[in-house]
């Protein structure tokens, strides 16, 4: 023991000379080192655009135009996947597995900031659909002078078959009716086409509706504006219209009154394709209905990163073979499905089909309440497995526009809708986290504000219950979740629980506060 005392004082004896106590009190009482904190909501870097998902044809033309304008993959490569589903929505469906169907027409929202150049992406990724309909429409001129000519001599005969009968007396009178009845049902018989119309812009839901009916159930709205949104929320009306785009994107049945009858499709198929400023994704989680209705969780999101300031001002234009390639196939792929009354049916392969189902176990895990990273946006996710085989189909049938319907999809296609499926799941999660749909960090950005507004240095648990709002924290558990989430992203920092001097209640757990929310003349820091 004498030994272990003697150790014992030349420590200290030698702890003391070199003032380690005075070093500890100093280290003790320095301010804490901070790393900069993250934005609430933050998922780390978002999934670039996996270009290698799409047929070939199709990729080689997504990058080219990416190059030329200097653009991010994501907005070229959402707009293709919008411009397959307007060639062959409404023409061709998946069969999933026993009576699960899915139709091959997407919703699909690219956000970007002003002066992206999305105008010029979409001019470069749907000009051959208005050369296909360029094309269609001189198919049928022809037909429709025709008809037109046809109607208009019916019409002038049903009308002077008309004025006869009204003239007619004694027994010339049911002979002459009878004529003239004859006379407007051949007039009223003679249908002229309708003029071949695959897009529209800015549109308001009705004028929609007739069109696609008219177009025997299919329409795309393609746009590089998101105007289309405020439309839909009733600015031309006053009151929300959702129905076509909901119907529109499920296949259900439409029903459009016009000009005093009634007119309609079974399977209504619409296709949208929006490019956004980024503060519009946030609007549109506000808008009567949107999300309660489901039309949120029907739309395909991407959220790419900017990066105007760091674009090359001499990029190569789109080669003249890539363009040539990208306008023919699309082309042929629109004018070849334009005419199917009868969709076509495509299936999956046995391997494609087991891939498939052990990516829906995956999908199903992940929507669990507790512990999945979907259970908070069950509206999107429960749509998801479905987007994935829609983009399936879209892709099968662009890798050979000639004959893809005459055999099965494979599991490549699948691994590579897959692909894309996985891009637009991190970027949904992304973009519902803009929306506000994670409560957990809803309530975090409240008592974030807090701190922000008070200035506060340091509080305890206790303090905050007793600050924030009591409608909006009814309990002090609720507010474990937040403060977690704020620790997590570097907001806030726990301090040591202090020891227990005697019997009682422990003392409020206390944090310490990230200096950018309480040191004057910092400016604001988002979180």
């Amino acid at each position: 023991m004498t030994t272990l005392n003697g150790h014992r004082t030349t420590a200290e004896a030698i702890l003391t000379s070199l003032g380690a106590a005075d070093q500890l009190t100093e280290l003790h009482n320095a301010p804490p080192v901070w790393d900069t904190p993250a934005p609430l909501g933050q998922r780390g870097e978002l999934p670039p655009f996996p270009v290698q998902a799409l047929p070939g044809w199709v990729a080689e033309h997504v990058s080219a135009v990416a190059e030329e304008t200097q653009t991010p993959l994501d907005l070229a490569g959402c707009v293709s996947l919008a411009a397959l589903s307007t060639a062959a929505g409404g023409r061709a469906v998946v069969n999933v597995r026993g009576s699960w169907i899915e139709p091959v027409n997407l919703f699909v929202l690219v956000a970007m900031p002003p002066g992206s150049r999305k105008s010029a992406v979409f001019r470069a990724m749907t000009a051959p659909l208005a050369r296909a309909e360029s094309s269609l429409l001189d198919r049928i001129s022809p037909q429709i002078t025709e008809a037109e000519v046809a109607r208009r001599l019916a019409v002038e005969a049903a009308d002077k078959a008309a004025r006869t009968a009204g003239s007619a007396r004694g027994e010339a009178a049911p002979d002459a009716i009878a004529e003239a009845q004859s006379a407007a049902l051949a007039a009223e018989d003679i249908k002229i086409p309708v003029k071949p119309r695959l897009m529209a812009d800015d549109i308001t839901p009705e004028t929609a509706s007739t069109i696609l009916v008219e177009q025997g159930g299919r329409l795309a709205v393609l746009s590089a504006e998101g105007g289309i949104f405020a439309t839909l929320a009733g600015r031309y009306s006053g009151t929300p219209n959702l129905d076509l785009f909901l119907k529109g994107h499920a296949g259900d049945p439409l029903i459009v009154d016009r000009r005093g009858r009634s007119e309609h499709v079974d399977h209504a198929a619409l296709t949208m394709g929006l490019a956004v400023q980024p503060e519009i994704v946030a609007d549109i989680a506000g808008m009567p209905g949107f999300r309660g209705k489901g039309l949120l969780g029907r739309i395909l999101y991407s959220l790419p990163k900017s990066n105007v300031g760091y674009r090359r001002v001499d990029p190569p234009p789109v080669p003249e073979a890539v363009a040539a390639r990208y306008d023919a196939n699309l082309q042929r792929l629109t004018v070849d499905l334009y005419g199917w009354e009868d969709p076509a049916r495509l299936v999956l392969s046995p391997d494609a089909a087991e891939a498939f189902t052990e990516h829906r176990r995956t999908t199903e895990r992940r929507l669990r309440p507790d512990s999945g990273d979907l259970g908070h946006i069950t509206d999107w996710a429960g749509k998801f497995d479905g987007a994935v085989m829609r983009l399936a189909g879209l892709i099968h049938l662009a890798t050979d526009v000639e004959g893809a319907w005459r055999r099965p999809i494979s599991t490549d296609t699948v691994n590579a809708a897959i692909q894309l499926g996985s891009y637009f799941t991190a970027h949904a999660l992304a973009t519902f986290d803009a929306m506000g749909a994670d409560p957990d960090v809803e309530a975090a950005r409240v008592v974030h504000a807090w701190l922000h507004r008070t200035r506060t240095e340091r509080f305890t648990v206790r303090e905050a219950f007793t600050a924030l709002p009591r409608s909006r924290f009814r309990k002090v558990t609720e507010l474990e979740a937040p403060l977690d989430l704020l620790e997590q992203h570097g907001w806030i920092r726990r301090e040591p629980e202090p020891p227990r001097t005697g019997p009682g209640r422990r003392p409020s757990p206390a944090y310490a506060v990230h200096p950018s929310l309480h040191q004057h003349g910092t400016g604001r820091t988002t979180g």
